[in-house]
């Protein structure tokens, strides 16, 4: 009998015993499962993607997000010849890392933890898959998270670095190097990332831009008027996508955004009235814009790589310059009208007092408010550093109806003086 060579790309941080359950599933699937079946992905129902988690039943979150991302993904890589349940699965985890209160509460963590290595939702996220949520042990005792394969946790890195001076994202803290290098095991040297790494970086992208105008104009915080009868209006979304999303000049991106608010697709949009005859009129906007975003690019990749199947580092996602534009000004729009709306700022400022009032009180008076999960860690920890990052794992982990209880809880009862200033965020 002859034996075939062992695969690293399905090994996985701790060994585990073979799992014969009679059905023949393969890695990817078992770990496709283990992200589906978590705890940390159950939360992110009740985590905000752009409207406050639980203010309209229309509206997205993390969770719906991440099952969306997923689905994009895996019929993209699929057609470039990916497994599918691998990006799934990278589909389905990548938010996982992301705290209360979405990208607000990202950057308020990420003051509040300067002093140990700062916050970032996707070194989060490796965080949680390799050792804060329960499911394996090693053989040392400590958590190996959901011990997922090496394939599967290289997907998941949007960011497959760790944080360097002046930049904002990265994809693991100093104390996750280990496993980190071991994921990145056999990945070319630099920062490149594997085709489902990609395939699930522009999913997200999709998702992101589509569907973040589409609740945007169901809450009615979007119109597309001012857009068509404007110039200074559009010349100032472009300037907004330009300084966030885009490397394009607002010239650019303006001849870019005039061709895509003449395009037909877009006429349902106007004089929305959040009808049944309206509603399926925009779900049949949103429809074309992701299927044209995914056609597009695949169709490029193939005529750069040929027709494939390709996977991991055998090719890298094409995605045309001007599809990368709409895709950023779609996003734009959302950043513009539904997340810097009028009254967002004191909304974002309040979240941001919530999460610094739980991190100085829990780093004050930890162990004692930390959960049966966390608390232990504390105990365990090295340094104040090192305990400073429990905390902001335990707040981290919070759904947003929770931090606003555990604030009202903790900070609210404390004793005079628990306010600690060095907890104090600039104002925005």
């Amino acid at each position: 009998m002859t034996l075939r060579p062992a695969d690293p790309d399905v090994d996985r941080w701790a060994a585990e015993p073979p799992k014969d359950t009679g059905h023949g599933r393969s890695p990817y699937e078992r770990d496709r499962a283990r992200v589906l079946h978590s705890a940390a992905f159950r939360r992110l129902a009740a985590k905000t993607q752009v409207h406050t988690a639980g203010t309209d039943d229309f509206l997205r979150t993390r969770l719906t997000h991440s099952l969306e991302v997923a689905q994009i993904a895996r019929e993209m890589g699929a057609r470039l010849g990916c497994d599918p349940d691998l990006v799934d699965t990278a589909g389905l985890a990548h938010d996982l890392g992301h705290p209360p209160f979405g990208h607000n509460g990202e950057d308020a963590l990420d003051t509040l933890a300067a002093s140990c290595g700062g916050f970032e939702g996707n070194a989060q996220t490796l965080r949680v898959l390799t050792r804060l949520e329960a499911k394996v042990l090693a053989p040392d005792g400590a958590s190996a998270g959901l011990n997922l394969t090496r394939a599967s946790l290289d997907a998941v890195s949007k960011y497959p670095w760790s944080r360097r001076p002046g930049e904002r994202k990265f994809g693991a803290y100093a104390d996750d190097l280990p496993v980190f290098t071991w994921l990145r095991a056999g990945a070319p040297a630099g920062r490149r990332r594997c085709l489902e790494a990609q395939v699930m970086d522009w999913a997200d992208d999709v998702a992101y831009s589509v569907h973040d105008v589409e609740d945007g104009i169901h809450g009615g915080y979007v119109s597309l008027g001012p857009l068509l009868t404007d110039p200074d209006e559009r010349a100032a979304l472009c300037a907004d996508v330009a300084a966030t999303y885009s490397g394009e000049s607002p010239a650019d991106l303006g001849a870019v955004l005039l061709d895509l608010l003449a395009d037909p697709v877009l006429a349902p949009l106007a004089g929305y009235d959040g009808s049944h005859r309206a509603q399926a009129a925009l779900k049949t906007t949103t429809s074309v814009l992701t299927g044209r975003f995914v056609t597009d690019v695949v169709a490029a990749t193939e005529a750069d790589f040929g027709p494939g199947p390709h996977r991991r580092y055998a090719a890298d996602l094409v995605v045309p310059r001007e599809i990368r534009a709409r895709c950023a000004l779609l996003k734009g729009i959302a950043l513009r009208y539904v997340m810097r709306r009028p009254g967002a700022r004191g909304r974002y400022e309040r979240q941001r007092e919530i999460l610094a009032g739980l991190v100085g009180v829990l780093a004050d008076r930890a162990p004692v408010g930390l959960d049966e999960v966390f608390a232990p860690l504390w105990r365990e920890a090295a340094d104040d550093g090192a305990r400073l990052r429990v905390v902001i794992d335990q707040v981290a982990s919070l759904t947003d109806p929770a931090a606003v209880a555990w604030h009202a809880r903790l900070v609210g009862a404390a004793a005079p003086g628990a306010g600690d200033r060095r907890w104090a965020l600039p104002a925005s």
